[in-house]
Parts: structure tokens; sequence; C-alpha cells
């Protein structure tokens, strides 16, 4: 019985198990996992953060081109000119073009640091 407990002491400090290889690792490797780990986390979050933003402003655009469209229930009818309501329509349009270029400007700096801080 002791060639083969020597046997398998010898096997667990080859092979050691994961609880045994964490406890074994030394700061640098330590260091370098952890840097990998918050690296990928936030190259991720900043692609997801310059997708929402552009599918914001395809949809601020297409909500200011539907501003356009005057007909309130179907293809036949058309907006009355006493029920149109300018100042609304211009603030309205206003505001969401100050939106658009705030987005764009957004993601106009997310693209810029993304490309900086992870060399794409």
């Amino acid at each position: 019985m002791d060639k083969k407990e020597d046997v398998k002491n010898d096997l667990v400090e080859e092979i050691p198990g994961a609880f045994m290889s964490s406890l074994k690792r030394n700061n640098k490797q330590i260091r370098n996992d952890r840097a990998i780990a918050i690296e990928e986390d936030t190259e991720l979050i900043y692609k997801r953060t310059m997708e929402d933003l552009e599918v914001g402003l395809k949809r601020m655009r297409r909500e200011q081109e539907n501003m356009l469209d005057l007909s309130p229930t179907n293809a036949q009818s058309l907006v009355l000119a006493s029920d149109f309501d300018s100042q609304n329509y211009v603030n309205k349009d206003v505001e969401l073009g100050v939106k658009i270029r705030n987005t764009e400007i957004k993601l106009e700096i997310a693209k810029a640091r993304y490309s900086y801080l992870f060399g794409v």
C-alpha cells in the first residue's frame, strides 16, 4: 500500500486540482487573471453602449421623419390646418434634433475612447 500512496501523492503534486492550483497561484498570475476579467467586462460594456446609442439614434431619426406624416388615420386622410399645432410641432422637432445631436456626440466619444482603450 505504501507504493500506491506514494504514486498517488506524486500524481497530486504533478496534477493539482483547481482549488490547489488556485492556492498556489503567484501574484503575477492573480493580477493577470483580474486584468483579463476587467478588460473583457469593460470592452463588452463599451460595445453594448455604442450599440445602444446607435439604436437610439435610428429610433430618434425615424421618429423625426415620421413627424412629416400628417395623415392621422390612413393614407387618404389629412390633418386639417386648423387642427395642426405648429408650435408643438416645432418644439418637438427641435427637441428631437437636440437629442439626436447629443447622442451623436456621445457615440463619437464612445467610439474614440473604445478605439483608444482597446486598440481596435
